[in-house]
């Protein structure tokens, strides 16, 4: 039997710049195509991280110098950088399979909408910046023509900030569904193009959702044997950076909510991840939720290295 594995990749998977995506997606396409020699059904998702901050930039450039050209939604921002990204990214697998004499497999990205709730808190505090830092008369210009919300950050100037509310529906899903196992799927990038529903209407949102929570509803409603959270270290630790750190290999649901009620990982690093690998590897018996690094993941879906959470 196969597994069916959905791969989150992370940033260091993709690179800060065109030139560099071209780059890392050459390695990172390695690591897929190992995953499908070894048996497994494969769905990736990805983060977008420079990405829409480059596009948000250059749009928001475009609309100063311009002065009929309207702003551009986020979620506008978010569905260019998945179709980039894509594009980028299925060609290189597409070539690594074709290079190991795999034929068969056809690769492609689906740009994919993820419905929020209108009414999450998150919108009512948005905390993620993105884009450029402004100067205080650039921030009141972006508030009083944009409806932009606008942080001070740290005393490096202004910038942007938006809503990162929970995913709740994955709009393609049926689509996906259909695929998996047939295609090689790139779907939900950068979390998903956020959404909310008016009757039969999809409206965007101005938010980005966190990439690992749309992965991991993206691999239960996928019905994945194992959703893979790919990350810049091997292993998850306890007490990181002191002298007593501890790696961890094989954790408990049980075990893993107890780190993150004592506050083990870090708010907007680790602790997300590990927050949707639990509830992954909860939401079913026999599931398991891998945190490990890029080119380890081959290893973690063996066993051989990784933090695995099980039930």
């Amino acid at each position: 039997m196969k597994k069916r594995v959905v791969v989150a990749l992370g940033g260091n998977a993709l690179g800060n710049t065109l030139p560099e995506q071209k780059i890392a997606v050459k390695s990172t396409a390695k690591t897929i195509v190992d995953l499908v020699e070894e048996g497994c059904d494969v769905v990736v998702t990805h983060g977008n991280g420079p990405q829409i901050g480059m596009i948000n930039n250059a749009m928001a450039a475009l609309t100063r110098e311009v002065k009929t050209q309207p702003n551009t939604p986020l979620s506008v921002c978010v569905a260019m950088s998945q179709a980039y990204i894509g594009y980028d990214l299925q060609n290189a697998i597409r070539e690594e399979l074709l290079d190991r004499g795999v034929t068969d497999l056809p690769v492609m990205t689906m740009i994919t909408q993820v419905r929020v709730d209108q009414d999450d808190p998150a919108f009512k505090n948005p905390t993620k910046p993105i884009g450029h830092f402004m100067t205080k008369e650039e921030a009141d210009h972006a508030i009083a023509n944009y409806g932009y919300e606008v942080k001070e950050d740290s005393g490096r100037g202004y910038r942007r900030v938006v809503a990162s509310p929970a995913p709740k529906e994955i709009i393609e899903l049926g689509a996906i569904k259909g695929l998996v196992g047939k295609e090689l799927i790139i779907a939900c990038g950068g979390g998903g193009i956020p959404v909310t529903r008016d009757g039969n209407a999809l409206n965007g949102a101005s938010a980005v959702i966190d990439k690992d929570w749309t992965s991991s509803l993206l691999a239960c409603e996928i019905d994945a044997d194992i959703l893979v959270i790919l990350t810049a270290v091997e292993k998850v630790a306890i007490r990181f950076g002191q002298p007593d750190e501890q790696w961890l290999d094989q954790i408990s649901v049980e075990d893993a909510k107890k780190y993150i009620a004592d506050g083990e990982f870090g708010e907007g690093s680790m602790k997300p991840k590990v927050e949707a690998a639990v509830a992954f590897a909860e939401s079913k018996p026999g599931r398991v939720a891998i945190i490990t690094l890029l080119e380890k993941s081959k290893a973690g879906v063996a066993g051989e290295t990784g933090t695995r959470i099980v039930l």
